[in-house]
């Protein structure tokens, strides 16, 4: 498999979340072609979106090993002190320090308004934020993945008032994000899950209301001075919203399989 290919190759999956894949790939192109800094690059991002601290060891290994074959590669470099602003400085402190070196062979090789500059400079960004800044962060990111989770949502609605979803094709995500839910929410015993999804407005607003109304009408009936109890009525909102998560997970792993399996046809024609 030529460069390019496995460099293509570690793209698509890295774009769907096959991360294990992408180290996979990157690992042997690296035994069939040798050093290469595009391809330790992945290999670094794949460990480094793991996000965990023995991938975090691992990716800082493939920056390394790169950057000895390739001091001035720029990717390498900012990917690498992307991964050392990451670190904490009390756990991690030689990986934290290593950013000021970093940063300095970076000014020096990235001219100004260069892509590699521009990202270094989000990164430094990214580095300085106080508290208040990761709080706002984390409340976008759990805004954007609740407004991914509605837009599913949508989708599936669509999809089960339609009574069904069109042919797809296997790698589109989105449609198998759709197909995998439909999969998860069939059968008689599921047709209350079904309904909270096609009505998802309508459903929270209702059970808001049944949920006050509860709590309210046990405090005042005496069976209790304070009520919680009436918050169950979010378990089976909760329930659809699990399944949904998890219709979004399998499609994703359907993909990377679609994907990996496209990739050994190609090799078994090439071959």
């Amino acid at each position: 498999m030529t460069h390019d290919e496995y460099v293509d190759r570690c793209e698509e999956l890295f774009a769907v979340g096959g991360f294990t894949q992408v180290r996979k790939l990157a690992e042997s192109g690296l035994e069939e072609l040798g050093p290469d800094p595009v391809l330790y690059r992945w290999l670094g991002l794949a460990h480094a979106a793991e996000d965990e601290d023995d991938h975090d060891a691992e990716a800082e290994k493939a920056y390394e090993a790169g950057l000895a074959q390739c001091p001035e590669d720029l990717g390498l470099l900012v990917s690498y002190l992307e991964l050392c602003l990451r670190a904490d400085e009390w756990t991690y402190p030689g990986r934290s320090g290593r950013a000021t070196s970093l940063k300095e062979r970076i000014a020096v090789l990235a001219p100004a308004g260069s892509p590699e500059a521009v990202r270094a400079q989000a990164a430094l960004g990214w580095a300085g934020r106080g508290y208040w800044q990761d709080v706002r962060e984390r409340t976008g990111t759990a805004r954007a993945e609740r407004a991914a989770l509605t837009s599913h949502s949508a989708d599936v609605a669509e999809a089960l008032e339609q009574g069904g979803q069109a042919p797809a094709h296997p790698e589109d995500l989105r449609a198998t994000e759709v197909a995998a839910a439909l999969e998860l929410l069939a059968g008689p015993w599921r047709a209350p899950l079904r309904l909270m999804v096609r009505h998802r407005v309508a459903a929270y607003v209702a059970t808001f209301v049944l949920a006050v109304a509860t709590n309210k009408a046990l405090v005042l009936s005496g069976t209790v001075s304070y009520s919680v109890w009436g918050w169950i009525w979010y378990a089976p909102l909760l329930l659809a919203d699990a399944k949904l998560r998890r219709a979004r997970r399998l499609a994703r792993q359907r993909v990377i399989a679609a994907m990996e399996a496209r990739h050994a046809d190609t090799a078994a024609s090439a071959g």
